[in-house]
Formats: structure tokens, C-alpha cells, sequence
């Protein structure tokens, strides 16, 4: 288990872990807060983080190529769903990210990365999961599933950051096919139908570079294209 700094408020958990390890903080580590005035989802979106919520960041030292930060993304909200899947907790994953419990978002992934030359020596991995906070009704929050067995916050916070470190150490050691593999055995959206750029489509997967594979159904196309993150909004049921 990685060394924890706790806050009660910050602008963001993302943030005081950079400034940390700017400071000297040898990673990894993590930081959490009970409440976040400043948090930060995924593409600078804003993340409510009201209190009741885990607000937790990881900070990570890598060995990893520019072109494969989409695989630490992967890896983080794979190893997530597989420990809570562990806890009897049935969570699958919404492209490229989310952590989906019975339809509704459970969670969300924001990885941050430094960049020198072509590789990534440091990441900062935040994550958002509900706990008992209040969510809008495209949300779920853990206290809400009945079969839930994690009891407290501090077992929330073990497990997730157990489970990032599980998840990257799993790609070290198996690599993208595997990991891959592992990823759509959560996956919440195949078959599901979509629309992108006027063609429609159904969701048949994702490719090893994290881009949403989606088989073209309109009648004057036919052919399988890749959807990078960001392009496209899955939204929920």
C-alpha cells in the first residue's frame, strides 16, 4: 500500500500530487481529499466532488512511449473493475473510462502525464468513485448497491489504489494483448448502436491503441473504423 496524504479540501487531488512530486515526494504515493473545489475529469471537464465521494490520486513513476499512454488508461480502469468484481460488486467499463454499475456511472478515470522526449516518466492517475455522495440520476453511488461489501472510505481508498498499481504491473508483465482481453471482459458497450459523423455503426470493440472499434451499418458504408477517445459521447441508458 503506497504512502497517503490526505486533505479534508482541495482544488484538485491531481494538482497537490504534481506539486508533491515537484517537492521531492518519491512516488509511488497518493493523495486523497474529503472534498475537491477544483476537480478534474477526463478531457478539463469539471468532476462534482461533493463530500461522501473517494477524490484520489496516484502518483506513478513509468518506463512507458508516448504512443502507449491510451494502455495506462486501460490498465487503470481495468484493475478498478476487476477488484471491485472481486468484492461481488458487478462493474463493467463505458469506453474509454468510466465505471459503469448497473448502467448508471459509477466512476471516472483523469490520467495527467509529463512528457520528455518520446517517453512518459511520471503520471498522475486521478480517480472519482461515488460512495455516499449524492449523485444526478445517471449516477450510482456505491451505498445504493445492496450487495456492496466494502464497509468504509479507507477500504474504498486500499482497494482502488491497490488496484491501479495490480493493473499497471499486469501490463508489464502480460502486455496490451492480455490486457486488452481483460478490458472487454468488463466492457458495457458492445453491440451498442452509435452514430458519428452522419454514418451508424455498432460498437464491436476497442483496438490495442484504445480507439473504439465501431462496424459501419449505414448502406453506403460498410467497413470497420477506429473512434479515438474524445471524439465520440457513449452517454448512458
Amino acid at each position: 500500500m503506497p504512502k497517503i496524504h490526505h486533505f479534508e479540501l482541495l482544488p484538485s487531488t491531481n494538482t497537490k500530487a504534481w506539486e508533491l512530486l515537484e517537492s521531492g515526494e518519491n512516488p509511488p504515493f497518493v493523495v486523497t481529499a474529503s472534498q475537491q473545489s477544483a476537480g478534474r475529469g477526463q478531457w478539463g471537464r469539471e468532476w462534482i466532488s461533493e463530500p461522501g465521494g473517494l477524490y484520489l490520486s496516484l502518483a506513478l513513476n513509468l518506463d512507458l512511449e508516448v504512443d502507449k499512454s491510451a494502455h495506462l488508461v486501460l490498465a487503470t480502469v481495468w484493475g478498478i473493475a476487476y477488484h471491485l468484481n472481486c468484492q461481488e460488486i458487478p462493474v463493467k467499463i463505458k469506453w474509454p473510462n468510466d465505471l459503469v454499475l448497473l448502467g448508471r456511472k459509477l466512476g471516472g478515470i483523469n490520467l495527467e502525464t509529463r512528457i520528455q522526449g518520446q517517453n512518459i516518466p511520471q503520471a498522475v492517475i486521478g480517480v472519482g468513485l461515488n460512495w455516499t455522495n449524492p449523485v444526478p440520476p445517471t449516477g450510482i453511488n456505491l451505498q445504493a448497491f445492496t450487495g456492496n461489501k466494502i464497509t468504509s472510505i479507507a477500504q474504498l481508498t486500499s482497494l482502488t489504489s491497490d488496484a491501479i498499481l495490480y493493473g499497471y504491473e499486469y501490463y508489464c508483465h502480460h502486455g496490451i494483448k492480455a490486457l486488452l482481453d481483460s478490458y472487454l471482459e468488463f466492457f458495457a458497450n458492445f453491440g451498442q448502436k452509435i452514430v458519428f459523423e452522419g454514418y451508424q455503426g455498432i460498437i464491436t470493440g476497442v483496438s490495442n491503441r484504445g480507439e473504439l472499434k465501431v462496424k459501419l451499418t449505414s448502406d453506403n458504408a460498410s467497413s470497420e473504423i477506429y473512434i479515438p477517445a474524445g471524439r465520440v459521447s457513449l452517454g448512458y441508458n
